[in-house]
């Protein structure tokens, strides 16, 4: 039983989705408690984490990438005290998990071969994305009379752009690496 599991590429479809729940429960925390610079203080952090979401889209799947954003902005709007069921649940967790989706559906690990001309790839899409993101994430901020359209742009652009180009490409190799010798018999994107 255990030889025909290692012997099929797609092995286990339970991880990605585990991992990937796991990963959004940390991106939430990580976001609400481990961001040392204050962009404007109590409201809106570096989110040095911002990789995260891309990251796990890459490797686990579009699927696990979205779960992570979505989720992952969920928790930490909850914990961080900034929960607005309308923007919270639709703009901000929607937008926020497609900088997982988007890079998910694009680079897949099985077919895509992280030279550095990927990993510049990876960084572009991460900062297309990011900046849809910023775009509406910030339009919904403005509606609700919460920021200024423009000054929204300019902090939540920093806080998110800025770590996902530049951590997604530098930690996509060595976490595959790392994925690949914790679960060798393989397992499905999600």
């Amino acid at each position: 039983m255990q030889e025909a599991t290692a012997t099929h590429p797609e092995g286990n479809t339970l991880f990605p989705i585990v991992l990937s729940i796991v990963a959004a429960a940390a991106t939430g925390v990580l976001w609400a408690y481990a961001n040392p610079i204050q962009l404007v203080p109590g409201v809106i952090q570096w989110r040095i984490f911002a990789f995260l979401p891309p990251l796990v889209g890459i490797l686990l799947g579009w699927k696990s990438g979205f779960i992570c954003g979505y989720l992952g902005t969920i928790v930490w709007s909850l914990l961080a005290g900034t929960f607005i069921p309308a923007h919270s649940l639709i703009v901000d967790g929607i937008m926020v998990g497609l900088t997982g989706l988007l890079p998910g559906l694009i680079f897949d690990p099985a077919r895509t071969k992280f030279d550095r001309n990927t990993l510049i790839k990876i960084a572009a899409v991460c900062l297309i994305v990011g900046l849809v993101m910023v775009v509406a994430v910030s339009a919904s901020l403005a509606y609700l009379g919460i920021f200024p359209f423009w000054w929204a742009v300019m902090y939540l652009g920093l806080s998110d752009i800025v770590p996902m180009i530049i951590g997604t490409p530098l930690l996509v190799v060595p976490a595959l690496k790392i994925l690949k010798s914790a679960h060798p018999a393989g397992f499905t994107r999600f």
